[in-house]
């Protein structure tokens, strides 16, 4: 796959078959349109190519919107769209100035001049343009004038449920890790790196990496302890997590520490993906750190039979 972090970089194609949109997540449902997107390229003999937006949108026109948080770092939305199988990625800044280009400008100069837009494949319900005045109504009537097909895929439903980015979210906000992952079609992760904590871990038998993310706007799951799968050192292990305060030995901001299975060794510094597979409660403040360590254990034996069924 090939990346473009400006529109100027991209030299238009004979025949490109392409998306747009912010793909926060790259869910079950983006992957309904990424799937179309590929079966018209390979019986048209085009090239398929995705733009989307850097930063999210919304974190530009809406600055003082503070809830906002995100699915995909950029980093992980890249990886998750190579690993589909995209031949072309164009990332476009977003600012003030973009955000004011007209439904027309944004159909004429950037999809049909600046890609060469032959087919286009859209979600359901897809606006665009300033104050997202563009729709699917839009882009049928530029079609004939500009040269290109336009296609619109309904929502991706599971289990009766039409699959979003923001219903994901509020999965994650609640806790539902399960759901979450079946939305997105994979398991929910974090990137980041190891860095010392108090070492309050090591004197209860169960030593935990502290992990650091980059992006401030990054989802984390609802406080409470989880079964994950860590990968560090390019390997992979089983292990638990907790999210919150850790009340019992004092509280304070919100720490990511991870318990890994069966594992010895300095990581400090070392990159670290973290993959949720279940939470198993919420967390809790004990009378003293035995009780604690008691709990600890039976967390535990509880996260080693999940992820036995998983595996």
């Amino acid at each position: 796959m090939k990346v473009y972090q400006r529109l100027e970089d991209f030299t238009a194609l004979s025949n490109a078959i392409v998306t747009t949109g912010t793909f926060d997540g790259v869910h079950v449902g983006h992957k309904k349109i990424i799937s179309r997107l590929q079966s018209l390229a390979h019986t048209s003999n085009g090239e398929t190519v995705i733009l989307t937006f850097h930063p999210h949108p919304r974190l530009v026109l809406f600055p003082d919107d503070n809830d906002l948080r995100l699915l995909s770092t950029q980093e992980e939305k890249i990886e998750l769209l190579k690993n589909l199988g995209i031949q072309h990625l164009v990332i476009i800044p977003f600012d003030k100035a973009f955000s004011r280009i007209s439904s027309l400008d944004f159909v004429r100069s950037i999809l049909v001049k600046q890609i060469g837009a032959k087919k286009l494949v859209i979600g359901h319900d897809h606006h665009f343009g300033r104050n997202r005045e563009g729709s699917f109504e839009h882009l049928k009537e530029f079609g004939p004038l500009y040269g290109f097909d336009v296609e619109e895929i309904p929502v991706q439903d599971v289990d009766h449920v039409a699959v979003s980015s923001s219903k994901i979210r509020q999965a994650l906000v609640e806790g539902n890790i399960k759901v979450a992952n079946e939305y997105l079609g994979y398991q929910y992760g974090l990137n980041g790196i190891v860095v010392r904590g108090n070492q309050r871990g090591r004197s209860i038998d169960f030593p935990t990496a502290n992990i650091r993310v980059s992006e401030p706007r990054k989802l984390f799951p609802a406080i409470g302890v989880y079964a994950v799968k860590v990968k560090v050192n390019a390997r992979t292990y089983n292990g638990m997590m907790n999210i919150g305060h850790r009340p019992t030995i004092g509280g304070g901001d919100i720490t990511l520490e991870v318990n890994l299975f069966d594992f010895d060794a300095d990581i400090y510094d070392a990159p670290i993906h973290i993959r949720f597979i279940e939470r198993i409660r919420d967390e809790h403040k004990f009378e003293h750190l035995e009780a604690l360590k008691a709990q600890l254990a039976l967390d535990k034996n509880k996260v080693l039979q999940i992820l036995r069924q998983h595996d």
